[in-house]
């Protein structure tokens, strides 16, 4: 096929804009709302394209920029709304609705446009603790603490009450899959083929799913309400994210997930010689790792203390001169939540539960999902001493430059141009939708 064009990813303004101009460009059948408003105080645009003589419910939304690091959604999202607005066989009974961003607050702090390397993407890298995301903050706070944004989208399901929801996500290194939370019979298949044609490799093993029934590779079914909760990596509880709110409305959400950079070592199906203590040898670099971190931690601001909450550590911020500003208070609160991860998962990697069989490729993904957290913690930490001019910047940028290189090297990683990325998500998103059409789950 012909290799596709180079594109920046647009940040939550550019986004606006274009909707605006597809809206204007198209006034009988898409338009632009505000659906909410930020804690920050920006906006959250709703772009929908919908069909003449509107139909409430049976429609799609589409949610991108969840998570600040992962901001190849919106683009797709754009793609998408270009797509159904020129091919009638795309059209649902009651439109595509597209939240072009979830986290505009978190889109504002994470600023890697166009990155051509890892040490480019982690540079200004940023993405907030679990509490502050849209999608996750139901599994981790009260309903009367729930932030704006997830209010706002929760509401906006409530409204629409989509047969189909779909979450734009995207990973730094690995290949791609999709999560759901019902099974779309027959996705595989056309999952896959894009996957082959635009050299994508399929993440056959990923962390985020462990323990999850898998009907074809890479794709993974979540655990069902009132079922145990498989996977343990994480704190989050996916049944109590936004999520699982679309099945208020009998609908099916999907996740699909796809990688800035490629590596096929977790496409590996062969099994892993020695799961067991290849985990122990990853907890104990992971523990290493964040132990660098948390000594730069401490010297600059003291150890937070996790018994007394955010409010003590940004207290503690404040005395040594960090986090005085929002965005270096956000910074440091992100790097304390993921350190805190840390002890948890490594927990999880030795103990009694750690599987006795394993694929390289499920090895592989829990390898790349390790380096990643002890790195991120740094690379946020390293926004902040930089931003004060900290004399522990230096230090601790040779050491995320050094994981960065360890990184990309370890899977011989190799650049996924963003209009590739856009490209696989579409015909992804799109072969969900031509499923649940086909089994009459949809009236198109």
């Amino acid at each position: 096929m012909t290799l596709l064009r180079d594109m920046c990813y647009p940040t939550p303004s550019e986004l606006a804009l274009a909707a605006r101009a597809l809206a204007d460009a198209h006034p009988g059948r898409a338009r632009l709302r505000q659906a909410g408003t930020s804690r920050g105080g920006r906006p959250l645009w709703l772009l929908s394209v919908e069909p003449s003589g509107r139909t409430r419910g049976a429609g799609v939304l589409v949610v991108a920029g969840a998570h600040a690091n992962e901001p190849v959604g919106g683009a797709t999202a754009l793609a998408l709304a270009r797509r159904v607005l020129h091919d009638p066989a795309t059209r649902a009974g009651g439109g595509w609705h597209f939240l072009l961003c979830a986290d505009p607050d978190g889109a504002a702090l994470h600023r890697t446009p166009r990155p051509y390397s890892l040490l480019d993407y982690h540079r200004n890298f940023f993405r907030p603790p679990g509490p502050e995301q849209p999608e996750w903050a139901p599994s981790l706070l009260p309903p009367d603490l729930l932030p704006p944004e997830t209010v706002a989208l929760t509401g906006l399901i409530d409204e629409l009450r989509p047969v189909l929801q779909v979450s734009l996500h995207g990973t730094d290194l690995g290949g791609s899959w999709v999560q759901l939370t019902r099974d779309i019979p027959g996705l595989a298949e056309p999952f896959a083929k894009s996957a082959a044609e635009l050299r994508i490799p399929v993440e056959t093993g990923a962390s985020d799913a462990a323990g999850w029934p898998s009907p074809g590779p890479g794709i993974f079914v979540m655990p069902q309400p009132g079922a145990d909760a498989a996977g343990a990596f994480h704190p989050e509880d996916t049944r109590l994210s936004t999520w699982y709110h679309a099945h208020r409305y009998a609908g099916t959400t999907a996740i699909v997930e796809v990688p800035m950079w490629a590596s096929d070592l977790v496409d590996d199906p062969a099994p892993h010689p020695d799961p067991r203590g290849a985990l122990r040898i990853l907890a104990g670099r992971l523990s290493a790792d964040a132990a660098l971190v948390v000594r730069v931690r401490e010297r600059v601001a003291g150890a937070p203390d996790a018994a007394a909450g955010p409010a003590a550590a940004s207290g503690t911020d404040r005395a040594a001169g960090l986090g005085t500003d929002p965005g270096s208070a956000a910074l440091l609160r992100a790097v304390d939540w993921t350190l805190a991860l840390i002890p948890r998962i490594t927990a999880e990697w030795t103990g009694a539960g750690a599987p006795a069989e394993a694929t390289a490729a499920s090895i592989g993904s829990i390898d790349a999902f390790g380096r990643r957290l002890s790195l991120r913690a740094a690379a946020m930490l390293l926004r902040v001493l930089r931003a004060q001019g900290h004399p522990g910047a230096s230090g601790l940028d040779r050491l995320v430059t050094g994981w960065c290189e360890e990184f990309a090297a370890r899977f011989q990683a190799r650049r996924v141009p963003v209009a590739t990325q856009v490209e696989h998500q579409t015909r992804t998103v799109l072969a969900a939708y031509e499923r649940l059409v086909a089994d009459g789950t949809v009236n198109a």
